[in-house]
């Protein structure tokens, strides 16, 4: 169960409710790469009432109607560069609108918001030049959604960058996550959701699963039929929970060249279990896997109870990882760890990010890069340089900076002569 931070200053919005202040932080953070303006953020949290889910999302739904509305004017009178920024804004601001929505998975509201969002950002990909192609990767009986960002339309064979989110992230969320960075570094981008992230848990439910190679592997097959990909340069990126997943994947995947846990996570079940004693973990787990465990539960039910960053996680990961109780989804979580041998089966250069701040998983890069055998690299981002919230929310042009440059080292590119 995750505890909140204590000593941290009061942050200027929503002292009180941690979690409903960095969901606003991460909004303003979409800036750097257009995905928001300050100004509308500014304006939006002012209308909030602090810890009203109804209010959250009335004030985020509001911004994005208003601006969706004024980017439809402007493509309609042709203003296509207007209208490109303001619909991937109103995407932005739609799906930031339905976060604390799923603890009611039938809330109408969570699927308007959605298509709003979609709609928009498809929108604004045909604005782009070159345009941001939409995609569905074959997948078991159906397929992942995400968009392919082009350097340019030559077909030239140039790196490739995969990038998927984590526990709550989307493959539009990218945009402003990696893939525009990597764009502008002539990295091609391939941008998805996997089972359990935005597209297909909104489409058909699709929940997590913690053997990711198997989801990485078709995305690399697809990925090998684009002309434009080098097939001896391809990097994965996960971020968030994603920090976990792909290097997950890139134990077993060895057509990953390089891989960048953006932050890196070791043992997913260890941060949700919360001060549990290390002697103690072994009783705590059979408590957390057995058919019954009041004890349990009621203090599970507790930390909902005093951490909003706790309720919200329960409640989002019920229905993430198809767990009906908030004790089945931190079970599902104990099997979605890198022990084992499976950290030192990576192979490729591996980047593991670490936020001095995170709120969600303090430790865990160090010790996944204690486990790595493989060329590796600690790369730490602190709070007094305006980096230290987890992945670097608020600071994405400076943080993805030092990935890419790291990248390009590992790469061999942009040598000096």
């Amino acid at each position: 169960m995750t505890n909140d931070a204590n000593s941290a200053p009061k942050p200027p919005f929503f002292p009180d409710d941690i979690q409903f202040w960095f969901e606003a932080k991460r909004a303003f953070g979409a800036s750097s790469y257009g995905g928001s303006e300050f100004g509308e953020v500014l304006a939006t949290v002012n209308r909030i009432i602090p810890g009203d889910f109804d209010s959250w999302y009335d004030a985020w739904n509001e911004t994005a109607d208003r601006v969706a509305a004024e980017a439809t004017s402007q493509l309609s009178r042709g203003h296509r560069i207007s209208a490109r920024d303001g619909f991937l804004r109103a995407s932005t601001y739609y799906r930031t609108s339905e976060f604390f929505l799923h603890g009611n998975p039938d809330d109408l509201r969570i699927n308007t918001a959605y298509e709003k969002s979609i709609h928009a950002y498809k929108t604004c990909c045909a604005l782009f030049d070159p345009a941001i192609q939409p995609i569905e990767i074959p997948y078991e009986h159906t397929t992942l959604p995400g968009y392919f960002h082009r350097v340019d339309n030559s077909a030239r064979k140039r790196p490739l960058l995969i990038i998927h989110s984590g526990f709550d992230g989307s493959a539009e969320e990218v945009h402003m996550d990696g893939a525009r960075a990597a764009v502008d570094r002539g990295y091609n981008v391939l941008a998805f959701d996997g089972p359990g992230q935005f597209g297909p848990l909104h489409r058909e439910h699709l929940t997590f699963r913690p053997d990711w190679e198997n989801v990485v592997t078709p995305v690399v097959d697809f990925a090998l039929t684009l002309p434009e990909v080098d097939p001896e340069k391809i990097a994965l990126m996960g971020i968030s929970l994603g920090g976990y997943l792909a290097p997950r994947a890139a134990a077993f995947e060895k057509r990953i060249s390089a891989v960048i846990a953006n932050d890196g996570v070791y043992d997913y079940g260890v941060t949700n279990m919360g001060p549990v004693p290390p002697a103690q973990r072994a009783a705590a787990e059979l408590a957390i896997r057995a058919k019954d465990a009041p004890e349990m539960d009621k203090g599970i039910a507790l930390a909902m109870k005093n951490s909003p960053t706790a309720a919200w996680a329960m409640t989002h990961g019920m229905h993430a990882f198809g767990a009906p109780t908030p004790r089945a989804y931190v079970a599902a979580t104990l099997d979605y760890h890198l022990r084992n041998g499976i950290a030192e089966s990576i192979s490729c250069p591996t980047l593991v990010c670490e936020a001095e701040d995170d709120m969600f998983f303090k430790g865990q890069p160090q010790q996944l890069y204690d486990h790595l055998t493989c060329p590796k690299t600690l790369m730490r981002f602190t709070a007094s340089e305006g980096a230290g919230a987890h992945c670097q929310v608020g600071a994405h042009r400076m943080a993805f900076g030092r990935m890419y440059d790291w990248l390009d080292q590992t790469f061999g590119l942009n040598t000096p002569a």
